[in-house]
């Protein structure tokens, strides 16, 4: 993602972390030293890389109602018996690993279902071709609940979802509009170069997905979320989705409503929603004075460099590789070439 790969090392301490020296490493869960499977099972174990701002999973877990009873049971041995295997574990309630690693299978994707990006898919995860990994998470929750209970909630976070999707469409149409009328401060070309190397292509513009010159690029050439050095609007855009969004799919899976409605779930995207709206009327009504008396708006120059800005990736690209991009310069781009891919494949 662009705002840990354009960055300095030091800003991104917490990304790189679990995604290089922690992921899947056998010590990660079953800690270095002790090795013991029985710290290995505990939901803890997971808190390290799973909880914070863009993957709410161990807030989600912690104060819903699963989280509430292990952790008032977790010290019983009755309860909570850490000498058996996972396979043979009879909780009073689910611990991260009794649902995600099923009967101890490492693959904690295993059990997943279609909530791609955790929860940001606009996607219709009720279709026939999501049924098979539906039935399978309703395996589980059918350990201790009925299959009916299980699919209702299933359906309750569909719904959450799709509202959640409604005011994402209409926080990012209100931004588009702004960069597609010429309005925004600062429109994308007018920024310092952004992770690839280029500096002309909306950070919104994600795939193929909004196509066309008004956002700047060609054809099949992608923009990125940012949240720093962009338009304030932008930036709300991407905690809009990156944020709130995962929130209440998080919540709404692990039995934590509460989290999915209050605490900047759904109304943190209300908020989100009324502040893009607000900045953006701000925005059109500037332009239109400064038409009528006359003004030239020229873009602030800080927008384009700053003892931080250079350390970003871009810059160095441009400095070092003129005229290249990182999709030129990495021999085997892989997931980062959505630059050139066509449009079904993004």
């Amino acid at each position: 993602c662009a705002w840990s790969i354009e960055r300095p090392p030091g800003d991104t301490a917490g990304c790189t972390f679990c995604h290089t020296s922690s992921e899947e490493r056998c010590s990660t869960c079953h800690q270095r030293h002790q090795f013991d499977p029985k710290v290995a099972r505990r939901s803890e174990q997971c808190k390290t890389c799973h909880w914070g701002k863009d993957h709410r999973d161990w807030e989600a877990y912690d104060i819903g109602l699963h989280g509430t009873v292990y952790q008032v049971n977790k010290w019983d041995p009755k309860q909570f018996d850490w000498n058996k295997k996972l396979a043979d574990a009879d909780y009073v309630g689910p611990t991260c690993q009794y649902c995600h690693m099923r009967g101890g299978h490492h693959n904690a994707q295993r059990f997943s279902t279609v909530y791609t990006s955790m929860g940001m898919s606009m996607a219709d995860r009720g279709a026939p071709i999501w049924k098979e990994k539906r039935d399978r998470w309703v395996s589980v929750c059918d350990d201790c609940h009925s299959p009916r209970f299980a699919r209702e909630q299933l359906q309750a976070l569909d719904e959450a979802c799709k509202d959640a999707s409604l005011k994402y469409r209409e926080t990012f149409k209100v931004a588009e509009d702004l960069i597609k009328d010429g309005v925004s401060d600062p429109m994308p070309k007018d920024l310092c170069p952004d992770f690839s190397g280029q500096n002309h292509i909306w950070s919104l513009k994600i795939g193929a997905y909004h196509d066309g010159e008004a956002y700047g690029g060609k054809t099949g050439e992608s923009g990125e979320f940012r949240m720093s050095n962009c338009t304030d609007v932008e930036r709300l855009c991407f905690e809009s989705v990156g944020y709130f969004q995962t929130y209440i799919m998080k919540g709404m899976a692990h039995g934590s409503w509460n989290d999915a409605t209050y605490s900047d779930g759904s109304f943190g995207m209300d908020r989100w929603l009324v502040n893009v709206k607000q900045d953006a009327s701000q925005a059109r009504r500037l332009a239109a004075i400064e038409k009528k008396v006359g003004v030239t708006w020229v873009p602030e120059s800080f927008w384009k460099t700053g003892e931080w800005l250079d350390q970003l990736t871009g810059p160095y690209i441009v400095k070092n590789h003129p005229g290249k991009t990182i999709f030129d310069l990495c021999p085997d781009p892989g997931w980062l070439d959505t630059h050139h891919a066509p449009a079904e494949e993004v």
